[in-house]
């Protein structure tokens, strides 16, 4: 599942994106990009602004300004573009509680027009709710209710799919469908933009995930890279890292600690990387996958991210201009953003 090429349009693509509420800003430009067959997760601690996100990219919402692109279009300008969008935005996604999975279904499809015959059974089958697609949603579990919005999502075969958290309320063995079935979106060319707490999944079948804070996007992190990483031990760290930065198919090689850690080009494994350093007279120890913890990374990048707006705020009170009451005590004037 290789990135499209630059030259390819996106089918998502956000430009210094702003959504404010009032005064409050609720997402701060914010710029991304979704390539078809590529899935792209947002993560981050409610209120960070994902959901808005979300509903920014689905036409749903106007960005107070900054620029959103589905397919080289603006959904808003021109709204016939969504008709190549799948969307679930508001979780649990909404269904007639009285009729039955299938029947809704075949409202959704209706309403969509193009979807063929046994489209509805396949996704039935696909998101393994065949036995319960004759009974009334409304005794559905939160989990399944999930599963039937993902399922509806996809009848027609959508371009762009948008997910808000369609993972939430779901068990385990939900979980592994969910995500399963849109890694085979993205590999039938679905560009796929979801929101999402698990971070653990998500490095299983994502391709790119966005670290969101308070409205911003603080880091974005291309898993692919992470997937062709090693992590090796050898009689000699420096002699290897010498002759591994020397070669084409290897886009970096660095020191950590007793190991040295190699970044591989696409297409290139393990093998190539023990044939390079045995053939050039460096003992091999040990080899294996330098797996990437992205609790970890995410925690250090919000925790970092904070810390640095605490001194902002800190410095901006500090520089804020005193004044002397009746007392003699320092006041705070007014300054920027203070209270007159």
């Amino acid at each position: 599942m290789d990135a499209a090429p630059d030259r390819v349009t996106p089918a998502i693509e956000t430009v210094r994106l702003t959504k404010r509420y009032g005064p409050r800003p609720v997402v701060r430009d914010l710029s991304l990009r979704v390539q078809p067959g590529e899935v792209y997760a947002l993560v981050g601690p409610n209120g960070a602004g994902k959901t808005t996100v979300i509903r920014l990219v689905a036409g749903l919402a106007f960005p107070t300004s900054g620029t959103v692109r589905m397919l080289g279009e603006d959904p808003h300008e021109r709204p016939s573009v969504r008709r190549r969008l799948g969307a679930v935005v508001e979780a649990p996604a909404a269904f007639y509680p009285y009729l039955s999975g299938r029947r809704n279904l075949r409202l959704h499809a209706r309403l969509a027009g193009g979807v063929p015959a046994g489209r509805i059974g396949e996704m039935l089958d696909r998101m393994e709710l065949t036995p319960a697609a004759d009974r009334p949603v409304g005794i559905y579990s939160l989990g399944m209710r999930q599963r039937l919005g993902v399922a509806a999502a996809l009848l027609t075969r959508p371009e762009v799919l948008v997910l808000d958290e369609p993972a939430s309320g779901m068990d385990p063995l939900s979980l592994h469908l969910v995500h399963r079935v849109l890694r085979e979106a993205a590999e039938e060319g679905t560009a796929v933009l979801l929101s999402t707490h698990h971070l653990e999944e998500v490095v299983a079948y994502c391709h790119l995930v966005g670290l969101m804070e308070e409205g911003e996007l603080i880091d974005a992190v291309d898993l692919r890279d992470r997937r062709t990483r090693y992590r090796v031990r050898v009689s000699d760290v420096p002699a290897a890292v010498a002759l591994l930065r020397a070669q084409p198919w290897v886009r970096e090689a660095q020191r950590q600690g007793d190991h040295l850690v190699a970044a591989l080009a696409p297409g290139t494994g393990a093998e190539r990387l023990s044939a390079a350093l045995v053939g050039g007279g460096i003992d091999l120890f040990e080899i294996g996958p330098d797996v990437f913890d992205l609790r970890a990374h995410y925690r250090e990048r919000v925790t970092a991210e904070r810390a640095r707006r605490t001194a902002v705020e800190t410095l901006a009170v500090d520089a804020a201009p005193q004044r002397f009451g009746r007392a003699g005590r320092a006041e705070r004037g007014p300054g920027r953003g203070g209270a007159r």
